[in-house]
């Protein structure tokens, strides 16, 4: 198996993330297991469709969600693709393959009065960590960015001055975000705290844990969840929903969604509209309220 060349083609050309990479890698892991233990063979450049078929059949049998089968097809297809483009083989034998359905789920957003709650109602201690927290929570709703870019901002990513943020998304894109007036204070406040923290490690990291050492995924998923839990019933608080909060809080207040689609950093304006059902939802109340012809 070429994972090797596999594996740089995504990194250099497709600007694929290190962990998109490793997560390839494990579902063509499993494929190769798959073909071994059902064909006697570990050679996937020579694979046909049935015997996929039949993988796709086990997992379905093993319990896995048509997401999580959908994911590891898409690995399999992209580095039969390759194969293809360095002429290793002639013929993609997921070419014509249909993915399978999947239920769209509605991420339910915090309603502004939650937002408004946490940042405006609640506590937060003035020691290192009370003031990191809030500006994390801060920064969340008022830039929509996603909680791996923010784990991977750099100190020299944020100008007060300016008030900008650099941030590095997707495949490596980058984009340049406006700051609001009201996280400047914040900022500054968490920025002398880190700056007496007893020792640091990860000096051009921005957030840190008290330790001096660059903050984690988890970490950044328990801060949302334990505030919003606070002041929200919702099933699912996290940094996700945050930014899905961001979205649809400036698509109800009349935002351009080519606008919004440039600030959370998608490639297509597909995935931006995702976030319009909520929208949709506000529209449909001033409609309704407002015509002549409805009754009220």
């Amino acid at each position: 198996m070429l994972f090797k060349p596999f594996a740089d083609y995504l990194l250099l050309e497709k600007n694929y993330s290190k962990l998109t990479v490793k997560a390839y890698q494990r579902d063509l892991e499993r494929f190769l297991e798959f073909i071994k233990n059902e064909y006697e063979t570990s050679n996937i450049d020579q694979v046909n469709y049935s015997q996929i078929r039949s993988w796709i059949v086990s997992m379905v049998e093993n319990g896995l969600s048509n997401r999580s089968i959908n994911r590891k097809l898409s690995a399999l297809n992209t580095y039969y693709k390759f194969l293809l483009k360095i002429e290793v083989i002639s013929l993609n034998p997921l070419a014509k393959h249909k993915a399978l359905k999947t239920n769209k789920t509605v991420q339910i957003p915090f309603s502004e009065k939650e937002v408004m709650a946490v940042l405006n109602e609640l506590y937060f201690e003035s020691d290192f960590e009370g003031i990191r927290n809030k500006l994390i929570i801060e920064l969340f709703y008022s830039t929509g960015i996603r909680r791996i870019e923010l784990v991977e901002l750099k100190l020299l990513n944020v100008d007060l001055e300016e008030k900008t943020l650099k941030v590095l998304g997707k495949r490596n894109k980058e984009r340049i975000l406006p700051l609001l007036d009201s996280l400047v204070p914040t900022f500054k406040k968490y920025l002398i705290l880190r700056g007496e923290l007893e020792s640091i490690t990860d000096r051009d990291v921005l957030f840190l844990t008290k330790k001096g050492v660059k903050i984690y995924e988890t970490l950044v998923y328990r801060i949302i969840n334990e505030y919003f839990s606070l002041v929200s019933a919702k099933v699912k608080k996290s940094p996700h929903i945050l930014r899905h909060s961001f979205a649809t809080h400036l698509l109800n207040q009349g935002a351009d969604i080519n606008a919004v689609k440039e600030l959370l950093g998608h490639s297509s304006l597909a995935a931006t509209q995702v976030y319009t059902h909520n929208s949709i939802a506000e529209l449909k109340k001033v409609h309704v309220n407002a015509h002549p012809r409805s009754e009220k």
